[in-house]
């Protein structure tokens, strides 16, 4: 498939499944007596919890219901055409066999499979395309994690970077993280788990134009169709994300140049070169995992927004939160089999 061949498939695939799943997933939104306001995901920023306690959690993951096979098959019954998986979020760790950071599912917790691998094997099995989230700059885990030269506490912890156990902010240089760790994770993703439909990358605001562009040109030099979303920050992108759950009513009618300092698309449409837009939404409130959380939205909604967004030639990206042994719950299961288009 050459990239004409990937856009046209993006533009006609309108409908995909997001899966959120981690160590996070293990507190389900909970700390020490202390709920998280929003995202369950951002719970270690939310509630400042220190890399030492947190790595605890791996030795507890061991998700014995875990099947890949299940996950797929449940998003090609519901009509989805394409599987995005956090391979790495916020709190740096790795949802695969990475040979770049021991702080991964493999080396780190007793479950010791290679969940990425798991997925990639399911999604060619069950004719689904495959793509990959990872936090590219975030990254709590390592001393020179991103977010730090951002002063305003807009996000779902204390801070977007790790205040906690790194509070000098003059010590940080994210040129480090993304040498040691961004660059190889990046390309280990690339190398190992097959074709990949997309990177789904996010929060950009440390990162330069220079680093933008420099990990834009290793997905295309080693996966040259593989679409890249527009939170890899500075303009290297091939499609737009919309704000987490946006269901905007038009797209632009024109080129809408990108202002000076303008690094991403976080919120808000930004022009698409090739005419790709995207938006990732939830089934209730949180992205992972929140067992209080019954703030569901009824199939009929699923079905209007998607409805909506497909009218304008944008996808929709459904997320799934699966708990902590694996399993996706049964309300969101019973959500996207009522919603199946």
């Amino acid at each position: 498939m050459d990239k004409t061949d990937q856009i046209r498939w993006f533009k006609e695939a309108k409908y995909g499944m997001m899966a959120h799943w981690g160590l996070y997933s293990l507190l389900a939104g909970e700390y020490r007596g202390r709920r998280v306001k929003t995202y369950a995901e951002w719970i270690q920023s939310h509630a400042a919890i220190p890399n030492a306690e947190y790595e605890r959690l791996a030795g507890a993951f061991n998700p014995i219901y875990f099947d890949a096979d299940e996950w797929i098959r449940l998003a090609k019954d519901s009509g989805m055409q394409y599987f995005v998986f956090t391979s790495k979020h916020h709190d740096g760790f790795a949802m695969y066999h990475s040979k770049a950071d021991k702080f991964n599912v493999v080396d780190a917790t007793p479950f010791k499979r290679d969940v990425v691998g798991e997925l990639a094997e399911a999604c060619y099995k069950h004719g689904l395309k495959f793509g990959l989230y990872y936090s590219q700059e975030l990254d709590w885990h390592h001393p020179h994690g991103g977010g730090y030269d951002q002063l305003s506490t807009d996000c779902a912890g204390v801070s977007w970077d790790n205040s906690w156990d790194y509070p000098d902010r003059t010590q940080k240089d994210f040129s480090i993280c993304f040498e040691e760790k961004i660059k190889p994770q990046v390309e280990e993703l690339l190398r190992n788990y097959g074709e990949l439909c997309l990177m789904w990358f996010d929060v950009p605001h440390t990162i330069t134009k220079a680093q933008s562009l420099e990990l834009n040109q290793l997905v295309k030099r080693i996966q040259p169709n593989c679409l890249i979303n527009s939170r890899i920050g500075n303009g290297a992108y091939d499609y737009v994300s919309l704000g987490d759950n946006e269901y905007p009513k038009e797209l632009p009618k024109e080129r809408i140049e990108k202002p000076e300092g303008d690094l991403n698309s976080i919120s808000g449409f930004k022009y698409s070169p090739y005419g790709l837009y995207e938006t990732a939404g939830t089934l209730n409130s949180s992205w992972s995992f929140k067992y209080y959380d019954q703030r569901w939205i009824t199939p009929e909604k699923v079905i209007e927004r998607r409805e909506r967004l497909n009218s304008m030639g944008i996808n929709y990206l459904l997320n799934v939160g699966p708990d902590g042994l694996g399993r996706i719950p049964s309300f969101s299961q019973e959500i996207l089999r009522a919603a199946k288009p």
